[in-house]
């Protein structure tokens, strides 16, 4: 759940400029049919099985428009929700319920299917000491959101932006001249309090992060056998994480190795909605 503090300053300007894009002037439609105050009410319908996610956006949306809506929740972020299950009902101005419609469930149905994704993954690394991770591959704007879903979904989030963490990518291995090189000037500029990773992909690049100091090695796109013998090499003098082009599909080959963490830009570009709909709208 957001805190107060992050929801005004970091969710809020993100929601407005969802509804700002959605309603440029009015809506003609509602105000066609609607054009006086008329309270109504409104279910939230789970059209599939699933994690529900983003119950508090979805509130918020509604309460953006109009501070008096008000929603009744049913269920809350991170449980297991069924097809044809009312989640929540919202009560207010019918015409806030229809303004709001369309990006409350937007942000609720993108939340909750990469919430539903994660967990499908997460469940095949249980039993294991590996963390699942997510990515930077997230929507535009949709970040904070996206990276809150894989949280209730049961995964961890890696750096939120590059402001986060030192991670020396290939672009920035490249610039530098070498991995040494690159690992040398982070320690020279970055906070001390930061960790180094380093993205590797070969053994060589293995032993020489290993002897710049890295913090984290990570393991890029590697065969099984490299990886194998690249986590022998490391021998615990650093924190290993695997990744390129993970998936639910074959995460599954991963799970022996005992590295410490996986991560999978596919929790967020890949996971498809879930879908809910808002139906049953009438006057009260």
């Amino acid at each position: 759940m957001f805190d107060p503090v992050t929801m005004k300053l970091n969710v809020d300007p993100y929601i407005l400029s969802a509804l700002r894009e959605d309603i440029t002037s009015e809506d003609v439609s509602t105000n066609s049919v609607m054009p006086h105050p008329q309270q109504g009410e409104v279910d939230l319908i789970c059209k599939e099985d699933g994690i529900i996610c983003g119950l508090q956006v979805f509130e918020r949306v509604f309460a953006l428009l109009d501070e008096n809506t008000r929603t009744e929740f049913f269920a809350q972020d991170g449980d297991e929700v069924k097809s044809g299950q009312q989640v929540a009902k919202v009560r207010g101005d019918i015409r806030t319920l229809l303004c709001g419609e369309r990006t409350a469930l937007n942000y609720l149905q993108r939340m909750s299917g990469i919430a539903t994704y994660t967990r499908s993954v997460a469940q095949l690394l249980e039993g294991t000491k590996t963390q699942l991770l997510d990515t930077r591959k997230t929507s535009p704007n949709n970040r904070i959101f996206e990276k809150y879903a894989v949280r209730v979904g049961g995964g961890h989030n890696h750096r939120y932006n590059l402001t986060d963490g030192v991670l020396l990518k290939d672009n920035h291995i490249g610039a530098a001249g070498g991995v040494k090189n690159a690992i040398e000037a982070a320690k020279n500029y970055a906070p001390f309090v930061r960790k180094i990773e380093v993205e590797v992909e070969t053994l060589d690049m293995v032993r020489e992060a290993l002897e710049a100091g890295a913090d984290i090695i990570m393991l890029d796109n590697m065969p099984d056998d490299m990886m194998r013998e690249a986590i022998g090499i490391i021998g615990g003098r650093a924190q290993i994480e695997v990744s390129g082009n993970v998936t639910r599909e074959n995460i599954s080959r991963l799970c022996g190795l005992g590295v410490d963490f996986v991560s999978s830009g596919a929790l967020t570009h890949s996971a498809p909605i879930l879908d809910l709909s808002l139906k049953n709208l009438h006057a009260i």
